[in-house]
């Protein structure tokens, strides 16, 4: 079930029982999107003040459930992804990120190609030796071309052909690294930077990396020559934007909501957080309600949805 298309219609009834203005699709969508985002960036808010809690011993019996639920919803946020670089020490991430966990250096670079053939999960490379450059199921693939996305090596059939954890397309530029030796490169500041450079004693490594946090790229100390692909980050991305499609319709009805639409998008949150999205949402549109009603209107919208469903 559609839960974009609940909130919506509970929100347009309330709205209505209220004698409030029509909110069009395009404000809902508006809406929706900053409502999921107030409550997404609160999930960081409730998290670190549990552990607040638990670092102080104040938190009650149910803090284990509790911690565990959020880390759940945070962890369907995190992802991996290798960075892409022009020059070898600056590099771009990713455009969904929110938070960064982690980067990684992986030192031990296989080997890079261009995929020739070959489809769906099979890479066929052949202008690559891949038994030769010591590639290994275990290790990890960089798909440069799919904005750095990582898949896991399952097999490697020949010199040419390996077997994937998922889909690469021909044309797709790769890098391969090692999974058995990996190094955090740890984050400082820019004024930290400056005086750990100062001196050879102080200053980053290969083996002890450090970066620089300027907008939306990073700068890996030492800057030498880091090849794309062997830089990676574990980050926690902006949930996608919510957007309720729909049948233009040409009398003046109520739009018909369509789900096979190309561009929709549901809500990214857990159904739990259906109440608290209808009341943002009805904040957001200027109309202010009590939970206990919006529950109630929710009951009501879901059960005729599923009416309609079956």
């Amino acid at each position: 079930m559609s839960i974009i298309n609940t909130v919506r219609a509970t929100v347009l009834s309330i709205a209505n029982k209220n004698n409030f203005g029509y909110i069009t699709p395009n404000d809902f969508n508006l809406y929706a999107k900053q409502a999921q985002l107030d409550i997404f960036e609160d999930y960081f808010y409730q998290y670190n003040s549990w552990l607040v809690k638990q670092n102080a011993r104040v938190s009650g019996s149910g803090y284990a459930d509790i911690v565990k639920g959020l880390v759940e919803v945070l962890d369907y946020f995190s992802l991996t992804k290798s960075l892409i670089s022009s020059n070898g020490y600056d590099f771009t991430l990713p455009e969904d990120y929110y938070l960064i966990n982690k980067i990684n250096y992986y030192p031990n670079l296989r080997t890079s190609g261009s995929v020739t053939g070959g489809s769906g999960s099979t890479l066929i490379d052949t202008n690559s030796l891949f038994i030769t450059n010591g590639v290994k199921p275990t290790d990890l693939l960089s798909n440069v071309t799919n904005s750095g996305e990582i898949l896991n090596v399952l097999a490697v059939t020949n010199e040419t052909t390996l077997v994937l954890s998922g889909s690469i397309n021909v044309g797709d530029v790769f890098t391969i690294v090692a999974n058995s030796s990996i190094t955090e490169v740890e984050r400082v500041s820019q004024n930290k930077i400056f005086y750990l450079n100062a001196t050879p004693l102080t200053s980053p490594s290969t083996s002890f990396p450090a970066y620089v946090l300027g907008g939306n790229n990073i700068t890996v100390y030492p800057t030498q020559q880091l090849v794309t692909g062997t830089v990676l980050s574990q980050y926690i991305r902006y949930p996608k934007d919510p957007n309720w499609t729909y049948f233009d319709l040409i009398s003046n009805g109520e739009p018909s909501f369509n789900q096979t639409a190309v561009d929709y998008q549901d809500f990214e949150l857990p159904t739990s957080d259906q109440t608290n999205l209808i009341n943002k949402i009805l904040q957001y549109a200027g109309l202010s309600i009590r939970d206990k009603d919006v529950m109630t209107f929710g009951k009501m919208e879901e059960q005729e949805a599923n009416q309609q469903e079956g």
